[in-house]
């Protein structure tokens, strides 16, 4: 194992933040922007926090500019963003909007400008409502509108932005959004969970083909993947077989397709009672599995499982919330316990192990396949003094732990090439509206004030000198 006090980050490693835009664009109805299936979900009564939703979110889609002087001064030096569908291609299909495409062009200008590297993803869970009318993720057309507007985005952006990143997590799109409900749009089948699943498999395969036609050869194309680090409770063979099935279903049923051409024989055998996979026609995994230039890994804390009956189902402790209907199918007989330690306010266990871990696995899974943390944060409950600061030393505590395992990772052989932490900012956290703060900028919401948190200083100093400042610093 390597000697982590002669380790520094390597000087071409990216300091990044992220966000996505329906959390904080506002703007919902201008310029031409129609709809996201996240609109009509988060209008809908009942399904978020005290009935919040995004139609001003942080108004980033106006204080883009100031928001990006901010990344300049805090010395990031990339930053990762989502292009609304929607703003680009309203009704999911046909020609775009000029000025929803010019609005990302401002914004990658103004990133280059100041010397942070724009790294573009094109779909962060905003599907245009008029596709969800049409069927949404389980029908598969919806893959090929997707590689239509791939295509648009590539041909506008593929001069200004290098970095492109085709999906955001397709498991939360796939069986929080058709499974469980707990986020748009908010339908609960587990059928159709699946196709969704599959389609998002064949809209990456067929937007990355897309991309490659339309960006300069020097780009680089990615997915971030949230994939589990699944543990069993134990080595017994039920518990193993447990951990299996739930690995297979967070992580296999996308890097399966995508990194090997193929999706594991037992997962279909664990869906078989649900789904007969019938959609996968032929040709499809070919489509599917094209070649990457990296691969995004998004981590907030591993997954415990044990082998239950299906008659002892209660809550289940999975962090995904509260749903009666389950994203796992076929894993009824599957409990899934809550990992001992500290906890974010998401209730999410805090354990960097997990993410070198991941790291480690996927340097195995896909050798040679240079990987970023796309996604890596904590929910604090974060207030200003009376001065008007704001400390989060347990956010720093966590940023150091997980920073430290990326950089264990690194010394001991693997290909991270950057880190970027969720979020840049305060913003529109799904489901839970506005009462989880992952930023490492507070905004005030009632004025819009952006104020860097202790964290956000702390972060800059290792984005400046490569090296992380002790937990006490800021």
């Amino acid at each position: 194992m390597s000697d982590l006090t002669t380790v520094t980050f390597p000087p071409a490693f990216l300091w990044g933040a992220a966000t996505s835009a329906y959390q904080i664009e506002g703007a919902v109805r201008e310029d031409g922007r129609t709809p996201s299936i996240w609109d009509t979900f988060s209008h809908t009564p009942g399904r978020t926090a005290g009935g919040e939703h995004g139609d001003i979110a942080v108004d980033h889609y106006h204080r883009y500019r100031d928001d990006v002087a901010l990344m300049a001064d805090l010395g990031l030096t990339a930053y990762r963003f989502s292009v609304s569908w929607s703003r680009v291609q309203p009704t999911g299909r046909g020609p775009a909007v000029q000025v929803g495409l010019d609005f990302y062009r401002r914004l990658a200008d103004e990133l280059l400008a100041v010397g942070i590297k724009p790294a573009l993803t094109l779909y962060h869970w905003d599907l245009p409502q008029e596709l969800e009318d049409a069927g949404g993720w389980p029908e598969r057309d919806t893959a090929y509108r997707f590689a239509e507007y791939a295509q648009i985005v590539g041909e506008a952006l593929g001069d200004q932005v290098e970095q492109w990143i085709t999906l955001n997590e397709p498991w939360c799109s796939a069986f929080l959004g058709y499974g469980s409900g707990v986020h748009a749009p908010g339908r609960t089948d587990a059928a159709a969970s699946l196709k969704a699943a599959h389609h998002l498999n064949l809209a990456h395969g067929l937007a990355t083909s897309a991309l490659r036609s339309a960006v300069p050869a020097r780009n680089s194309i990615a997915v971030s993947l949230n994939s589990s680090v699944v543990r069993p409770a134990s080595q017994s063979p039920a518990d193993l077989a447990a951990a299996r099935k739930i690995d297979d279903l967070a992580n296999g049923v996308f890097h399966g397709p995508m990194l090997h051409g193929a999706y594991p024989q037992s997962l279909f055998d664990a869906t078989r009672s649900i789904t007969d996979w019938s959609y996968v026609l032929d040709n499809d995994l070919t489509l599917i599995h094209q070649p990457l230039d990296a691969l995004g890994l998004n981590y907030y804390t591993p997954t415990l499982v044990e082998a239950a009956a299906s008659a002892s189902a209660g809550p289940r402790a999975d962090g995904h919330g509260a749903s009666a209907y389950s994203p796992w199918p076929g894993a009824d007989d599957v409990a899934f316990l809550q990992t001992p330690g500290e906890r974010t306010e998401m209730g999410w266990t805090i354990d960097p192990t997990g993410l070198y871990d991941l790291i480690t696995r996927y340097t195995r899974e896909a050798p040679g396949l240079p990987l970023y943390v796309t996604e890596n944060g904590a929910a604090y409950d974060d207030k200003p003094d009376p001065d008007g600061r704001v400390h989060d030393p347990e956010r720093i505590a966590y940023l150091h732990g997980h920073l430290s395992a990326v950089r264990r990772a690194i010394a001991d052989g693997a290909d991270v090439r950057g880190y970027y932490l969720w979020s840049l900012m305060d913003n529109f956290e799904w489901a839970y509206g506005y009462e989880k703060r992952f930023g490492a900028v507070y905004v005030d919401y009632a004025t819009l004030a952006r104020t860097p948190k202790s964290s956000a200083l702390w972060y800059g100093k290792a984005a400046r000198t490569g090296v992380l400042p002790t937990v006490g610093e800021a």
